[in-house]
């Protein structure tokens, strides 16, 4: 047995190091050094990115089903003309909680999560940057979203829309305390992206492995960069929005009140400037899951690897410049929506030159048609719809036409539910082996992709001929005579498939981890780091950290594999490169588990709670979270002994 406590005596042994060839008491020693603890409140204090990760993909599947109940819901609702299923008031509820669960506490935030599990992985590292912050993201993350759910079962429901439009949001309009929810639950879920964006960004750049240089990182690591500087730029935008909206409501200020200087555009500018760029910061994760797949059914490297990093990064520019595009029936001036309506048509350029570098791929491999590759496929059929009807609405003259109809409705579903879930779907059942050591039934996986794919198409694309019919969005109930009976009961039909779909998913992942097959390292043969490591991986990820000399490392010949060696086994010892050719740097001394990060969580959401209520709240709120940061940041006497430690050992 290793003593975990051997490295605090003043005389003791030089510590035990990995390498390829390290004896199996090094093994246990890396496995018990970075494990979790046990018991509860061992798994409250955990950081270890996969737990984390667990939970947070867990948290956001199942705000994803809570969401995929309420539109079942407002499907059921309008699936006939007349119908009294909810109320006008019920309906406003359901439809600001679907939206805004979708694309604040799922769509956003699953990308994140899956990344925080693969990304250390993928790059050959022992742990993920900052693993503390880490846990307290996902905390935050949580108590944020049951916050939201709790006030609404208590009556407090958020009714202004997801987008929470401002007067309607407004003192004057926004009756109760839904509105002031809505505001802090973004502030939560925002805050949490923010640490999850610094935390990825850092160990992408700082912890990859030796030989990992820029130009040979995967692409899904690419994707995720891209993804978590696009984050840290557009989400402060929304933070400060919501923030001032919430001062409207309790301080009584006047940012959005045009009668006392305000402006309710500022709301949309401000609002828009996030919502644009979050399509892809839902999308392009996405777009790395099809770069990591593809190559692995297809038998072959990806085409175009330069073009397709080059593509990813264009694609996050030109985000930035369309959020206007949400808003060409205000009052801006025709010449600036000129330049909008450009950039709407520009952003396909990139996309479109992935989809020919994927084509490439395809067509010059040799194919194995396993479920996550149909996924792939049936994206790019979404892709190029919704992107079409993209570029439709991108021109004025026709969006002020479509403004507020299904039509957008339908063009929104089919970006964000086909560009992102489909990928999403295809991600799960190539990792879910890496991650639980099971391998999904294929047979149900195939069933469950055509559920889904005929649902989705029967569920939206009725909904485009709804909106060139007229039918307004937003509208709880419409009367018989209007000629939209019949696709709105055939679009209700097509939801349900969906339900059908993701329940049978969910029975596949209960029998997989029940009885399912089990997974060697590498079921697929695919060509990137995490599948050198066990299925599911050791908490310390690999025995020995890799060397890298290729872009597809499982790929290289044979003989080529190299690793390092030398790293403490005893402690939480890791591997800092150089940013642009992954040069060996430091070797600092990560942190320990701790309950902190969750105490401090709880003290952050004591402080957002109590200043729906009353602006007092931030300053005695304030008290706790300093309390609860510096006991997380102030070092044990067991930490400091360790450090010293290895610093005196060779």
């Amino acid at each position: 047995m290793i003593d975990s406590d051997a490295l605090s005596h003043p005389r003791a042994e030089p510590p035990l190091r990995d390498g390829p060839h390290a004896p199996e008491a090094t093994r246990r020693a890396l496995a018990l050094t970075w494990a979790d603890p046990p018991g509860l409140l061992g798994s409250l204090a955990a950081i270890n990115h996969k737990t984390i990760a667990r939970r947070f993909i867990a948290t956001t599947f199942a705000f994803f089903l809570l969401a995929g109940v309420l539109a079942l819901v407002m499907r059921a609702q309008l699936s006939r003309p007349g119908n009294r299923l909810v109320g006008p008031d019920t309906y406003d509820a359901l439809f600001t909680l679907h939206g805004t669960t979708m694309m604040f506490l799922f769509a956003v935030p699953v990308m994140q999560a899956v990344a925080g599990y693969l990304i250390p992985l993928m790059i050959g590292a022992r742990s993920i940057a900052f693993p503390r912050m880490n846990a307290y993201a996902y905390w935050v993350f949580l108590f944020g979203g049951l916050t939201l759910y709790g006030f609404a079962l208590l009556g407090a429901a958020p009714q202004a829309g997801w987008f929470s439009y401002v007067p309607l949001a407004g003192p004057n309009y926004g009756l109760g305390k839904g509105p002031d929810i809505w505001a802090q639950m973004i502030t939560f879920t925002e805050l949490s992206g923010l640490l999850e964006a610094v935390i990825l960004i850092t160990t992408i750049l700082k912890m990859r492995a030796p030989g990992m240089s820029l130009n040979r990182m995967p692409l899904f690591a690419w994707a995720t960069l891209v993804t978590q500087f696009m984050v840290v730029f557009a989400m402060p935008s929304i933070m400060l929005a919501s923030t001032a909206l919430i001062l409207d409501r309790l301080v009584g200020t006047q940012f959005f009140n045009p009668s006392l200087g305000g402006d309710v555009l500022l709301w949309q500018h401000l609002f828009w400037f996030f919502g644009h760029p979050e399509v892809y910061l839902i999308f392009i994760p996405a777009l790395g899951f099809i770069s990591s797949i593809l190559p692995t059914f297809a038998r072959r490297p990806l085409f175009g690897y330069t073009a397709v990093v080059l593509a990813l990064i264009a694609t996050a520019f030109l985000a930035f410049g369309l959020w206007v595009h949400h808003m060409f029936a205000t009052s801006i001036p025709a010449l600036g929506k000129s330049f909008f309506t450009a950039a709407s048509v520009m952003i396909a350029v990139p996309s479109g030159v992935q989809i020919y570098c994927w084509i490439a791929t395809l067509v010059t491999g040799r194919l194995c048609v396993k479920t996550p590759l149909l996924f792939v496929l049936a994206f790019f059929f979404v892709l190029v719809l919704g992107g079409m009807t993209g570029i439709m609405l991108g021109a004025v003259p026709l969006d002020l036409q479509l403004h507020d109809t299904y039509f957008v409705v339908a063009h929104l579903h089919y970006v964000l539910l086909g560009g992102a879930v489909f990928p999403l779907f295809g991600a799960f059942y190539y990792w879910f082996p890496k991650m639980a050591g099971r391998m999904l039934d294929e047979r149900i996986g195939r069933w469950q992709f055509w559920l889904f794919f005929i649902g989705f198409n029967v569920a939206f694309f009725p909904m485009h001929l709804l909106g060139l019919h007229g039918m307004p969005r937003r509208m709880w109930t419409y009367p018989a005579g209007m000629g939209w009976s019949n696709m709105n009961l055939l679009s209700s039909c097509g939801a349900a498939m969906i339900g059908v779909s993701v329940l049978l998913f969910l029975v596949n992942v209960v029998l997989a981890l029940w009885r399912g097959e089990r997974a060697p390292s590498d079921p697929w043969g695919a060509g990137t780091l995490e599948w050198s490591t066990s299925s599911p991986p050791p908490a310390h990820n690999f025995d020995a950290l890799p060397v890298v000399h290729g872009r597809d490392p499982l790929w290289d010949p044979p003989g080529s594999p190299a690793f390092v060696s030398g790293l403490a086994a005893q402690s939480r010892e890791v591997l800092v490169t150089t940013v642009l050719d992954a040069e060996p740097d430091l070797r600092p001394l990560f942190p320990m588990p701790s309950i902190w990060p969750f105490v401090s969580a709880i003290a952050t959401t004591v402080l957002f709670i109590g200043s729906v209520f009353t602006p007092w709240a931030i300053v005695w709120g304030s008290i706790p979270v300093v309390v609860t940061l510096s006991a997380w940041f102030w070092p044990t006497r067991r930490e400091t002994a360790r450090a010293q430690a290895l610093e005196r050992s060779p």
